[in-house]
């Protein structure tokens, strides 16, 4: 590792363990992103990333002094890398977790009564009463510190045992409410006794003891790339934003999985349904549609086109199953026809789209499309 690479990493740690927000895997390992940027991109830059996720790429490019774009349609991901770029002060997030806890003292068994079965086998009756509330008061849509606090909440929102608010669940993402159910009921499983306010401030404790980031270069917008992309290039075109300079993602892949559905949980905490469900938005499926998947590459890809550099560089990670693979060449060939190509083989590992969901057997690993 080089002494650059070495010296950001030591600095994203001196900050903060704000890169790591989000669950435990990750489109883009954070140490990937950090030496993407650094090796193809220099301070100053701008970096564009039109399937942002937890916006790591965003992260990676504001600490090693470019700026950075993000687009993110799951809201779920955004809020990651909308508050990891410039989260709450401590104090702040600190005081708010005690708000909602003495909001919460007068919801109603009524309420608790309410909700389907699967959350009072999943949380303790305190435990539901807090974050009910917490759903209800906080705009961490446009509010940094009801932001930086839902944040915190959704990644401990399941998991193991007693290190999340939940009884043991998947920590990836939640199983459907009548699996879960009966799993519990097999085992005997009741939701931990769990203090919110002692549980949640002993991990904004834990987050913030190395300090928090202040990345004013890196900002991530939630919502369609499709749409988005066509808005940056009137920005562009008329010279209220610069050409970007790298194009660093990595698009979701076919057939692997539908982050909307798996995320249902947290996208309940969010004001969603109550039960997973699958949603009309072909943008936010698993992409069983080759016609659909490639349409959105190439929506993407060429309005991505209009908006960068002569001598950008293109760097995408994508899935090395055929179809993904030949789709995503054919279609950034279309869109960047004077560039070279180089493909570099990913093997197969752990944390990543391919590894996370179905048969290991099956899925060959990644590949990065890097196009000068």
């Amino acid at each position: 590792m080089s002494d650059t690479i070495a010296t950001q990493l030591s600095f994203k740690t001196a900050i903060g363990r704000w890169s790591g927000l989000g669950p435990y895997y990750a489109m883009f390992p954070r140490e990937f992103a950090f030496k993407v940027v650094e090796n193809y991109s220099k301070p100053g830059d701008a970096i564009i990333d039109p399937f942002a996720g937890r916006a790591s790429s965003i992260y990676a490019a504001a600490a090693m002094q470019r700026s950075g774009c993000g687009i993110e349609i799951n809201p779920v991901g955004w809020l990651y890398g909308y508050v990891k770029l410039e989260p709450a002060s401590k104090d702040s997030v600190l005081k708010r977790i005690k708000d909602i806890a003495e909001i919460a003292i007068s919801i109603t068994q009524e309420k608790l009564d309410d909700v389907p079965d699967f959350f009072n086998f999943c949380y303790s009756q305190n435990v539901l009463r807090y974050l009910i509330t917490a759903r209800d008061e906080l705009c961490w849509n446009n509010n940094i510190v009801d932001a930086t606090l839902m944040a915190i909440i959704l990644v401990n929102l399941h998991g193991r045992r007693e290190q999340s608010l939940s009884n043991q669940m998947r920590q990836g993402k939640a199983m459907s409410p009548e699996y879960s159910i009966n799993w519990w009921k097999e085992r005997k499983l009741t939701p931990p006794e769990i203090d919110p306010v002692e549980f949640l401030n002993k991990r904004v404790e834990w987050r913030y003891t190395k300090g928090t980031p202040n990345l004013e270069n890196g900002k991530v917008i939630l919502g369609d790339s499709t749409s988005i992309i066509s808005e940056l290039v009137q920005k562009v075109s008329c010279g209220e934003c610069k050409p970007f300079d790298l194009l660093f993602t990595s698009p979701p892949y076919y057939r692997i999985t539908n982050y909307h559905y798996d995320q249902w949980l947290r996208l309940w905490m969010l004001g969603g349904p109550n039960i997973p469900t699958w949603i009309s938005n072909k943008w936010q499926n698993r992409f069983e549609s080759k016609n659909a998947y490639r349409e959105l590459l190439q929506i993407v890809f060429s309005g991505c086109a209009e908006i960068m550099e002569t001598r950008a560089t293109i760097y995408v990670r994508t899935d090395a199953r055929q179809f993904t693979r030949e789709t995503t060449l054919e279609v950034l060939h279309d869109v960047f026809p004077q560039k070279s190509i180089d493909i570099v083989s990913q093997p197969f590992k752990k944390n990543t789209q391919t590894a996370l969901f179905g048969d290991k057997s099956k899925k060959p690993g990644e590949i990065d499309i890097i196009m000068k």
